[in-house]
């Protein structure tokens, strides 16, 4: 996704409507990105300020966070400085990726302080920069970067701050050279043009570089114009995105026919492009040792899966013990001492004869014995294997569906994951408090839906969620949900009888909420709450139920937006 400086000349003229708001809370939820939520116009802004490596930007975010619960020191100097602040000015250096947010307050003396939020949005050199205004002097940032990993530009509290080094490049808004004009009558060709455009000119990514130098072959007469037309797209654009792919389509109209979605804002097209890659980032990161831990405790269980199965099939031989020493009994005369094999007559199989091995160390009698043993020996191991095959199926189906769970989390489900993981001994158990108790863990609350006629639909995200819906919230005659046989989440309709559209909807959570979220038609189970219940010794979000109807769905992420949008 082109986030370059022509991008950023749109994001800063949408943020305009910020100017003259007061800053209200500020979050730090994730190690690389701030909220500062700004008081504008009678409405609260939630400003995301993001350095992430991948996914840097600058935009207003309706997007759910969870505020970590020990604030970090950067956070505490946003806060000390920026709460209450007046947002004077949001301004771009030249056409970078470079976003100054200009802030006025007051010290502690009661004198004027202006204060510069720097956005630097560069991928893994990006960052967020609080800078002292009238001492140009960094207070403070969200990556510090010391003097040996950048000797020509430290970026640490107390440090003199520079601007990013200025690039050899014309400003397309300032150009009154209009060198695109040689550059369209030199080259014919719009790869070409597009690529020497990028060349030229600041902050021009190649998918709008291609598309200027179209727009310029289309006005090859007045290239001037086709050029500031284009570039005036960027103060009243179209956000839209593009096919299934999501490949991102801003102020610019390529001439191609395509299928696009279109935004009333950047900031929502944003919020809608970066949801699954941003929010799954931050699983994998967040999550990694969860994520470890059951990858590990998969592949151990896995392993002894097969070798579980591998020592059951070498039981089939039992039966041929339990013959050879029945038969060595009956022919017990015909064996002497000494010998190392006979050959006797099967009387289970049509009189064939069947050579039996001997030990010349035994008598007749202890040979047959040992046959004996060897067969109850296997005998028991069957009742066994068959028992511990079936431990570790059901451990194998556990560890999967917590990892189902990771897959479809959000970041703010994974502590209830980590409790369950420590409850079931695969994690050490959280530390105990100076008066030795152990910390009591807040389980987080199941997300709430409404479908379309307005009924209340509750979706539990992890298996402490689902036990707590299923067995303690819901009333017995509401509706119960879950994916057919695969792991998901349990889903609560607070009705005793809802309509169809509505159990077609909370279907579709199910079944989007599963394993088979990827499928075209997903089975979904629903069953009022009263025929739920909880084998005893069961693992979390373990249930059996009867007396169940099956719907048939097709996972549906718009329907899933809408009924949470309800």
């Amino acid at each position: 996704m082109p986030f370059d400086g022509l991008f950023t000349h749109a994001m800063v003229h949408e943020l305009q409507k910020l100017v003259s708001g007061r800053v209200g809370r500020i979050s730090q939820p994730f190690p690389n990105e701030v909220i500062v939520t700004i008081r504008a116009q009678r409405h609260n802004y939630p400003l995301l300020l993001s350095a992430h490596p991948s996914y840097a930007r600058i935009q207003i975010s309706d997007m759910p966070f969870k505020n970590p619960p020990v604030p970090t020191n950067f956070t505490m100097t946003l806060r000390k400085y920026l709460e209450g602040a007046k947002l004077t000015k949001v301004e771009q250096l030249e056409n970078d990726r470079v976003v100054y947010l200009s802030f006025e307050t007051r010290n502690e003396l009661g004198d004027r302080l202006p204060l510069l939020l720097s956005i630097e949005i560069m991928g893994r050199y990006s960052n967020v920069i609080l800078i002292n205004q009238t001492q140009n002097v960094i207070i403070d940032t969200i990556k510090h970067i010391g003097p040996d990993q950048n000797r020509f530009r430290t970026l640490l509290p107390n440090a003199t701050y520079n601007k990013p080094p200025k690039q050899k490049r014309l400003n397309p808004f300032e150009d009154n050279s209009a060198y695109y004009s040689d550059l369209v009558k030199e080259f014919p060709n719009r790869e070409v043009l597009a690529t020497q455009l990028s060349k030229a000119y600041q902050g021009i990514a190649k998918e709008h570089a291609l598309y200027l130098a179209e727009q310029l072959h289309l006005h090859a007469k007045d290239p001037v114009s086709g050029w500031q037309n284009t570039l005036q797209q960027t103060v009243n654009p179209v956000p839209s995105l593009v096919g299934d792919k999501k490949i991102f389509f801003t102020f610019l109209a390529y001439s191609d026919e395509v299928t696009k979605k279109t935004f009333s804002t950047l900031s929502e097209l944003l919020d809608v492009f970066y949801r699954d890659k941003a929010t799954s980032d931050r699983v994998q990161q967040q999550g990694s040792q969860l994520i470890h831990v059951i990858k590990n405790n998969l592949q151990k269980n896995r392993k002894k899966l097969q070798k579980l199965k591998k020592e059951l099939d070498s039981t089939a031989k039992a039966d041929q013990y339990r013959i050879k020493g029945e038969l060595l009994t009956t022919y017990l005369f015909k064996i002497e001492r000494g010998m190392t094999a006979i050959e006797l007559p099967n009387y289970y199989d049509a009189d064939k004869l069947v050579k039996i091995s001997l030990s010349n160390q035994l008598t007749p009698s202890q040979n047959a014995q040992k046959y004996f043993k060897k067969y109850q020996k296997l005998k028991n191991a069957v009742s066994f294997l068959n028992q511990q095959i079936k431990l570790t199926q059901s451990e194998i189906d556990y560890l999967e569906e917590l990892q189902t769970q990771i897959e479809l989390a959000e970041p703010q489900d994974l502590p209830d994951i980590k409790i369950e993981l420590q409850q079931q001994g695969y994690l050490k158990a959280q530390k105990r408090t100076k008066h030795g108790k152990a910390r009591k863990e807040k389980i987080s609350q199941p997300t709430t839906y409404f479908s379309s006629d307005n009924t209340k639909i509750a979706v539990g995200k992890n298996n402490l969620q689902n036990d707590r819906l299923t067995l303690k919230t819901a009333h017995k005659d509401y509706i119960w949900l879950h994916a057919k046989n695969i792991p998901g989440s349990h889903v609560i309709v607070y009705s005793n009888d809802p309509s169809q559209q509505t159990l077609l909807e909370a279907a579709n959570l199910a079944a989007y909420f599963s394993k088979s979220r990827t499928s075209a038609t997903v089975p979904v189970d629903y069953v009022q709450v009263k025929k739920i219940r909880k084998p005893n010794g069961a693992r979390p979000g373990f249930v059996i139920y009867e007396g169940q109807k099956t719907l048939f769905v097709t996972p549906q992420r718009q329907l899933v937006d809408s009924l949470k949008n309800n």
